[in-house]
């Protein structure tokens, strides 16, 4: 087999499921789609797809064609990431992957070290989603929790995030500023919606209050940081970001067991070359200021 546009289209309308979707990912006529896959069903000698109203579902040989398409698409991608980062100029694109909740230290150092470097882009990815640095899908990725443990990675330990118990000074003229973690009673807190989160911070005020106090709940960090701004009640925040709002009074202060590592991961491939290393040196020096 020597046409890999046909194997590439072919993988595309499995993935996707219908032939104009598949049309308009690879930015070709729908027609163009159909010939491919005809061309590659007649010279293969076996239907790769059952043709229905909604559109297109591999057969068996379609999903074998379909896993190993995909391997090959990966190692495309991969290879793309590298050499992208390839080269001894801080140009071209640079990408950093973080959790939300670490933006708002994130991104003033981000542009800093884009108009140190003007030729450079930035792309800053977000999001809960683990992005694969083996397949170049990010440069730099600042991760939170236990040590990232995948293979080919260069981690970093870079710093622990503090966290404190914070209300507003309108919610505390409400309803009185609680002598300690033993005076919690009557209180209304910010919490995780997820009764099954594991961190830290979150098992402990599901120790420490019943569950009918915590009467603000999310699944999401930027959404409990506005519940705690809006007056909803005590809750959580990182001490960096909570010193940035005149309005915050810190209820309890941070413990140990709620801290969080936070680490520094490249890719080996990736890792040496200038602009990664440039980033990195101005990065740990920017986030001396992150401690509170």
């Amino acid at each position: 087999m020597n046409n890999w546009d046909e194997v590439r289209t072919a993988y595309q309308v499995a993935r996707i499921g219908t032939v104009s979707g598949a049309a308009e990912v690879l930015g070709v006529h729908h027609a163009t789609v159909i010939r491919h896959i005809d061309a590659l069903e007649d010279r293969l000698k076996v239907k790769l797809f059952q043709r229905h109203a909604r559109g297109y579902t591999p057969t068996e040989a379609g999903q074998d064609l379909l896993r190993v398409a995909q391997a090959t698409d990966d190692q495309f991608n991969q290879l793309a990431g590298r050499l992208k980062g390839q080269g001894d100029d801080v140009s071209g694109e640079l990408v950093v992957t973080s959790l939300i909740s670490m933006a708002p230290q994130v991104v003033p150092i981000l542009t800093d070290f884009q108009q140190m470097y003007p030729d450079l882009i930035i792309r800053y990815l977000t999001g809960d989603r683990l992005f694969r640095l083996e397949y170049g899908e990010a440069h730099v990725a600042i991760r939170a929790g236990a040590a990232p443990e995948q293979p080919d990675n260069v981690v970093q330990k870079f710093t622990r995030q503090q966290v404190a118990l914070y209300a507003t000074r309108k919610y505390l003229e409400r309803h009185g500023m609680p002598a300690g973690p033993h005076d919690l009673a009557g209180h209304q807190f910010v919490g995780h919606d997820n009764e099954l989160s594991r961190a830290p911070m979150f098992l402990w005020l599901r120790d420490a209050v019943p569950p009918e106090q915590i009467v603000f709940r999310s699944a999401d960090v930027r959404a409990m940081e506005e519940a705690i701004l809006a007056g909803a009640g005590i809750g959580f925040m990182g001490c960096w970001d909570a010193a940035q709002r005149d309005d915050l009074v810190q209820v309890l202060p941070p413990q140990d067991d709620w801290a969080g590592s936070i680490w520094l991961v490249t890719h080996v491939d990736l890792h040496r070359t200038n602009k990664v290393q440039t980033f990195l040196k101005f990065l740990k020096e920017r986030a001396r200021d992150w401690t509170v």
